[in-house]
């Protein structure tokens, strides 16, 4: 699966009319989908975190913990342009940063192979 970031729609909200809103609430669906298409180990869900959370995009705050987390995942997994991704967002982050980010990158494959056994 992969997230199509660019594609946007103009949709209003069906109860207030509220373009924004429904923007919104479109963006929380795509993260939503992304996390759950991760949590089956899908890599172009984890680079696409990664491109969220470095942007703060899609209804997510920009987080380089967050964002190398899933570069990271995407790397390990063979994703040449998150391997290239990281080592960018790498440059920008404290040695500490990038040590969170680890730590909870290994956090997530520990749950995930504890879900799969």
């Amino acid at each position: 699966m992969s997230t199509a970031w660019i594609k946007t729609a103009t949709l209003s909200d069906p109860f207030t009319g509220n373009i924004a809103a429904a923007e919104e609430s479109r963006e929380d669906l795509l993260v939503a989908s992304c996390l759950a298409a991760a949590a089956q180990g899908d890599t172009s869900a984890y680079y696409d975190l990664g491109v969220a959370y470095s942007t703060g995009s899609h209804g997510v705050d920009c987080d380089l913990i967050e964002a190398h987390k899933w570069f990271n995942l995407a790397a390990v997994a063979g994703h040449a342009e998150a391997a290239m991704c990281r080592a960018d967002i790498s440059d920008e982050m404290t040695a500490r940063e990038v040590a969170e980010a680890q730590r909870r990158a290994r956090e997530w494959i520990s749950a995930s192979n504890r879900r799969a056994a």
